[in-house]
């Protein structure tokens, strides 16, 4: 009894080693090159601010929490699609099936690494992403102020604000006020205003991300060949937007919002605004990642089982097209909400959905030992299909026969069946009737329980072959 209560516990633990191994690795792959991808655009304003390590480090922690939001969910798939895809090509599934262990024993291990790095992901997109939107907000206003400060000096035009010049006579380092001051702003206009003023100074807003110079005692010259203009002025402000290259990383919006405060927004909205629909659309998308993560990773246990020994694994191109299919649909359910087609939830769930009773059809298709696909849509697809691959392999054959200068060699075949599939043990399915060849897929099916010593006998009790084995016999 005490080896049987051990079981589950070893084998749960070997199974979950398995997975987080690759994990891990494709956890930190997959972020290196999300790292360089979002590195390029900020490339310009490090350079321009001369940012430290120190700072860099700071800049770029603030932003991994809404990488991980995406690595996360394809490293968990990658990791478990790979460890049961060896597990298989090394016949230990096979093993476990021997020893009385099903699909549905090894299926907790999963189920619960799948929750654990799902929860994670929960955690990233609920709490720490809108936390690291205000920071970022914060650290970049920083930069951007100390870059000002450093760049006002006395008796220098200072060009750090863009198109706004400053020249200050004199600074006063005890209050940081500004004597004698002449400013060229060049915002928008053919020729710079001038404004000139005996006193000034600087302050800054971060919430709206602007630096204000107030000018006191002084007078504007805006120049006009037609009508000039001189303006005295007894207090002045100008507003400059400090708007890094790239703003739209930088800049707090719905996204900095906790969940409270969305859902506080959404119903402070009168009607169905489109003002609304996004902040409704923000909350749902925190809460239906985080379950897509679960089960894009779920999904990986059927991928990997595909694999077979001696069998060139299919599971992680499958995989991927997979994950990209889930993103499209998000991204289609999304358009959908913000246009107002469906319900926001509805728009946002559905992918989930989809996807839910997708691996659970996948789950229970492993567990009973058949293919992901039926058969009927395998055929479908391969008749769809065929013609056109088989075109392009005759095309690819002539090309490279006459490259060669050569004719393509040709054998005798019997006009009714050829002569090695004639030779050749079939298998037919005994419920749907048809029969298939060693070389198809579906030879070993769980229905295949009758064999013929060739076609012409398969033919003549009445069974027809697949669509694979009809284009073999035909060829």
């Amino acid at each position: 009894m005490k080896t049987a209560s051990k079981l589950p516990l070893l084998l749960y633990s070997y199974l979950a080693t398995e997975m987080l191994a690759p994990f891990f690795a494709s956890f930190i792959i997959m972020n290196c090159v999300f790292f360089l991808v979002k590195l390029i655009p900020f490339l310009n304003f490090i350079l321009d601010l001369s940012i430290g390590l120190a700072d860099f480090v700071r800049l770029f922690a603030f932003l991994f929490p809404t990488i991980f939001l995406y690595s996360i969910p394809m490293a968990a798939m990658m990791g478990i699609t790979i460890a049961f895809a060896r597990l298989s090509s090394d016949s230990e599934i096979l093993a476990l099936k021997a020893s009385g262990i099903s699909i549905f024993q090894i299926l907790p291990p999963v189920i619960i690494v799948a929750t654990l790095i799902a929860l994670l992901s929960g955690y990233f997109s609920i709490k720490l992403i809108p936390l690291s939107e205000i920071s970022m907000k914060q650290l970049v206003f920083q930069l951007l102020n100390e870059k000002i400060n450093k760049g006002i000096k006395e008796h220098t035009f200072t060009e750090a604000l863009g198109d706004v010049v400053v020249y200050v006579n004199k600074i006063d380092k005890a209050t940081g006020q500004w004597k004698d001051v002449w400013v060229s702003d060049m915002r928008g206009v053919d020729n710079p205003i001038i404004t000139m003023a005996s006193a000034g100074g600087m302050s800054s807003n971060m919430e709206n991300m602007v630096v204000s110079i107030e000018l006191r005692n002084g007078s504007l010259h805006r120049p006009s060949l037609d009508n000039a203009q001189i303006v005295q002025f007894e207090r002045y402000l100008i507003n400059i937007p400090l708007q890094p290259q790239n703003r739209k990383a930088t800049r707090l919006k719905k996204s900095s919002l906790t969940m409270g405060q969305l859902l506080e927004r959404a119903s402070q909205e009168k009607g169905n605004t489109e003002s609304r629909r996004k902040l409704l659309i923000e909350y749902h998308k925190r809460l239906v990642l985080p379950f897509g993560c679960l089960m894009i990773s779920l999904i990986g246990l059927p991928l990997g089982l595909q694999a077979r020994p001696g069998k060139k694994a299919i599971g992680l191109q499958v995989g991927l097209a997979i994950f990209i299919l889930y993103y499209i649909l998000f991204t289609v359910g999304k358009t959908f909400a913000e246009e107002d087609l469906l319900p926001t939830a509805l728009a946002m769930w559905a992918p989930n959905s989809l996807f839910f009773l997708l691996t659970v059809f996948w789950i229970f298709r492993v567990a009973n030992e058949k293919p992901l696909l039926p058969e009927v849509i395998t055929l479908f697809f391969r008749e769809k299909t065929g013609g056109i691959i088989l075109g392009f392999s005759k095309l690819y054959n002539n090309i490279i026969y006459k490259i060669k200068g050569t004719e393509p060699v040709t054998e005798p075949v019997d006009d009714s069946l050829h002569s090695t599939a004639a030779a050749t043990a079939i298998r037919g399915n005994v419920i749907s009737r048809v029969f298939h060849l060693p070389e198809c897929e579906y030879y070993d099916c769980k229905n295949c329980t009758i064999e013929f010593k060739n076609v012409q006998i398969a033919f003549d009790v009445g069974f027809e072959p697949c669509h694979f084995c009809k284009n073999l016999i035909n060829k």
